[in-house]
């Protein structure tokens, strides 16, 4: 509908155009982002270095406790470097899916006064969770250099697919229940149940073989197609997997299952959005 006066396309109040609107308003998506990340940080004396010694720290914790002390180093060569792998992709996960979920109702007052694409908030919980995500990263990937971390082109974009995978699932996820939570509160408490069982429904903890010796093919299928699955055993190839060509092969047909994935993946980031779009009308009355 155009305005004859002025020739210019009218919106539907309240009415965006979704996930595109996001790109458009990045300066916007700027700012929310350094707002979360600068008051993560506010009041603290050490800042960003509290980022890259809790990863630090969880290495040691990891190798002494578990690796020695219960001797998880015998059947896992570079133990440590195997668990604290994992646990960063599925802490990315996790962070980003949790705050995505709550970011509509903790920015209600804000989205009460004003028109703004309400997507940028689920998006920019997802891009906040991966900024604090990179130092820990970085901590790993140092660690796995001193003991002589030597990837191939193909492990190091094994990396970045896990990474890609993990953030198109976290925003469609986001944008989903952050939607269903500023109806129903409840969303809010299935999103901790399931992040609290993400870290055991992906091999984290313990090796993919054991899943395998344990359930029956089309089991393991199902928990191949796990989104979860493939990106952590993606970071395994790209970070554990160098550091000795006698650790274990990747997952079976782990290219592959990641390409499932990512669709799957693809197809819960336009479901999100299909209902986003459909329940939006009703946050400002519901918050």
């Amino acid at each position: 509908m155009r305005n004859p006066s002025e020739g210019a396309l009218l919106q539907e109040p309240g009415k965006g155009r979704g996930l595109p609107d996001v790109f458009n308003h990045r300066h916007l998506l700027a700012l929310i982002v350094r707002k979360e990340i600068q008051i993560r940080y506010r009041g603290s004396i050490f800042g960003w270095l509290w980022s890259y010694v809790k990863p630090v720290v969880q290495f040691a914790v990891f190798y002494v406790a578990l690796g020695v002390f219960l001797a998880l180093n015998k059947s896992i060569d570079y133990y440590a470097i195997y668990i604290l792998a994992g646990i960063t992709i599925v802490t990315f996960f996790n962070e980003a899916f949790s705050n995505g979920t709550r970011s509509l109702v903790d920015n209600a007052a804000l989205i009460k006064k004003i028109y703004l694409p309400r997507e940028l908030f689920p998006v920019a919980s997802v891009l906040v969770a991966l900024v604090n995500t990179i130092p820990q990263i970085i901590v790993v990937i140092g660690i796995a250099l001193i003991i002589g971390w030597a990837p191939t082109a193909i492990q190091v974009a094994a990396i970045l697919l896990g990474l890609v995978i993990v953030f198109i699932l976290a925003t469609g996820l986001g944008l989903l229940f952050g939607a269903f939570n500023v109806t129903y509160r409840d969303a809010q408490s299935f999103v901790e149940i399931i992040v609290m069982c993400a870290v055991w429904a992906s091999p984290v903890m313990y090796r993919w073989e054991m899943v395998a010796q344990s359930v029956p093919e089309w089991l393991f299928v199902l928990y191949r197609l796990n989104p979860l699955t493939p990106a952590v055993e993606l970071f395994h190839y790209g970070i554990w997997n160098p550091l000795d060509p006698r650790n274990a092969p990747p997952l079976p047909g782990l290219w592959l299952f990641s390409g499932f994935t990512l669709l799957i993946s693809i197809a819960l980031l336009i479901v999100g959005q299909f209902v986003f779009r459909r329940l939006e009308g009703r946050f400002a009355q519901d918050l």
